[in-house]
């Protein structure tokens, strides 16, 4: 992992509250190599989001608190910096898109000044020529009568226009690295298509590395290459894109992937049924023996109750926190 952009190892956040030390990230790690896009899926309450602000160290402290483990960005672990350094890579060299755009601008700054002011912060450009360059981004954005809505407010924008300016003050700086956080989740599906292909074209031309959060294994398909699956604050499950479409191994993968609207199946072109994953996800302040994901899982078997599962190697670059790996006849039929 050392020769990544990025290496997450054996990351642990809490927060403490009145029901408890409730365990949001446990043990968490991977990595993301320059210019990759890897997505971390799971259901909401895994630990996504936690660990994309564990990057950028913006958990509330407290209750929140980074236990263990380190966050490595080009040789510098963000975990041992202090809070200056840290706020010179915040949004120089990692920037982050945020899930609500309405909640993440300042609803009393014009769009203008706030995509402008990550330049005067950090590259020193003068007011007039931060929004000159500001304009220019909105304009690759593709948001409509530049100049004109450089003095618009955030409620004067629509949701996909809103979305479309926190790229660009994501972008502005030219980061290595961008961190987007479900970015199309409160967008219809045609703004969401919109948006995407908007990233997509950003990334291919900058070159930067992109690390997408999201439960929309569609848009994992379509935006990363490699996908990191998160249940009850672990990753139980990485692989490339194809490999985990074709080939998933852990059952929570396989729940998820069936969970998944499709065409073309024994309906002859019709939709199939959507099939639930049964039971409900262990409460974070609960501490479990065994496995995580025991009381869902189709195959469980004593073991899986006793003790947790390590991160098997499946395959070539392939992993999955499962027993089945050493008692593949516990498998029963997956259909």
């Amino acid at each position: 992992m050392s020769a990544s952009l990025l290496a997450i190892e054996d990351l642990s956040v809490s927060f403490h509250t009145p029901e408890g030390v409730a365990r949001a990230v446990d043990g968490v790690s991977f990595g993301l190599d320059r210019g990759d896009s890897v997505g971390i899926v799971g259901e909401s309450g895994c630990g996504k989001s936690v660990t994309s602000l564990s990057i950028l160290r913006l958990i509330p402290s407290p209750p929140g608190v980074i236990e263990s483990g380190r966050i490595r960005f080009e040789d510098r672990n963000l975990l041992e910096l202090d809070p200056e350094d840290m706020r010179k890579i915040r949004g120089r060299d990692i920037s982050m898109i945020f899930q609500e755009p309405m909640t993440s601008l300042n609803p009393v700054l014009p769009i203008g000044r706030q995509v402008a002011e990550p330049l005067m912060i950090h590259k020193g450009l003068t007011t007039a020529q931060a929004l000159a360059e500001a304009a220019q981004w909105l304009d690759r954005v593709k948001i409509p009568a530049v100049r004109k809505r450089l003095g618009d407010y955030p409620h004067q924008l629509s949701g996909g226009m809103r979305q479309r300016v926190m790229i660009a003050m994501a972008m502005v700086c030219g980061p290595t690295l961008l961190i987007a956080d479900e970015p199309t989740t409160a967008l219809d599906v045609t703004i969401q298509a919109q948006i995407l292909s908007l990233m997509v074209g950003l990334k291919e031309e900058s070159g930067m590395a992109l690390l997408l959060i999201t439960h929309n294994l569609g848009v994992v398909a379509q935006m990363a290459s490699r996908v990191v699956v998160m249940y009850a604050g672990q990753v139980v499950e990485e692989a490339a894109v194809a490999d985990l479409f074709e080939r998933p191994f852990h059952p929570y993968t396989h729940g998820l992937l069936r969970s998944m609207p499709r065409l073309g199946g024994r309906g002859g072109g019709r939709t199939e049924r959507l099939r639930e994953i049964p039971g409900i996800v262990p409460a974070i302040t609960e501490t479990l023996p065994g496995c995580r994901f025991a009381e869902r899982c189709p195959h469980v078997f004593d073991l899986c109750r006793q003790n947790p599962p390590g991160l098997f190697a499946i395959r070539e670059g392939q992993r999955a926190r499962c027993f089945l790996k050493d008692y593949p006849e516990r498998r029963r039929n997956d259909a």
